[in-house]
């Protein structure tokens, strides 16, 4: 039977928030690896985030790339359908997308006072769109003197707590998630003052095979 307007727009709302859901049940059985905790970071801003520094506006990386576990026919069934077929990705996809956030979240937050922005922005190949590095690795150098007179070093790790939005301009073709990602960094010495943990949104296209991030914010500066 063919849908009226109406209850197509009802069936578009359910499937979103039926991603939602799903996306927290897959992306949760995900392990995030890398140490954890306490520790300083920077503020970025839009696209334009800087790298953590040791500062009051915390940013921090995933420390391992987990691998996500694909989805059980109950997660990814509702009464015999399979919800993939209305969605814009494959479980496969998704795995690929939210991996490269991760990889990435740990790459953001991992520096070193003894290292160049070159440096810097070359963790990010294979994970982010060379205009996003080229922001990176610009912010990463308008820090680089706090965190040399300190000798700063950092490392974190990152959670993917849900996916946010999915935007789709083609029909089964993603053209982008973003993800929202907590970010925990630990800055080496301590920074008084800095803050341990917050919460970014992460934003990956797929380009070609791959999946590379062209955005990353603090969540509340986005859509809520």
């Amino acid at each position: 039977m063919e849908l009226t307007p109406g209850q197509q727009r009802l069936v578009f709302v359910v499937v979103v928030l039926a991603l939602a859901g799903l996306g927290i049940y897959l992306l949760n059985g995900r392990e995030s690896g890398g140490s954890p905790a306490a520790a300083p970071s920077t503020t970025p801003a839009s696209t334009a985030a800087a790298p953590p520094v040791a500062s009051s506006a915390a940013s921090a990386p995933a420390s391992s790339v987990p691998s996500t576990a694909a989805p059980s026919t109950s997660a990814a069934t509702a009464g015999g359908t399979d919800i993939y077929q209305l969605l814009p990705f494959t479980p496969a996809e998704l795995s690929a997308a939210a991996n490269t956030t991760t990889a990435f979240a740990k790459a953001y937050a991992t520096w070193s006072y003894t290292e160049s922005a070159t440096a810097y922005g070359a963790t990010f190949n294979g994970l982010a769109t060379a205009k996003e590095i080229g922001i990176l690795e610009s912010n990463y150098n308008s820090a680089a003197a706090q965190q040399t007179a300190k000798k700063l070093v950092s490392s974190g790790s990152g959670t993917i707590d849900s996916i946010r939005s999915i935007l789709s301009a083609v029909p089964g073709q993603p053209t982008s998630i973003t993800f929202l990602v907590t970010i925990n960094q630990q800055v080496t010495p301590a920074q008084p003052g800095a803050t341990p943990s917050s919460q970014y949104a992460i934003t990956v296209s797929p380009q070609g095979t791959a999946w590379l991030v062209n955005d990353i914010e603090l969540s509340k500066l986005g859509n809520q």
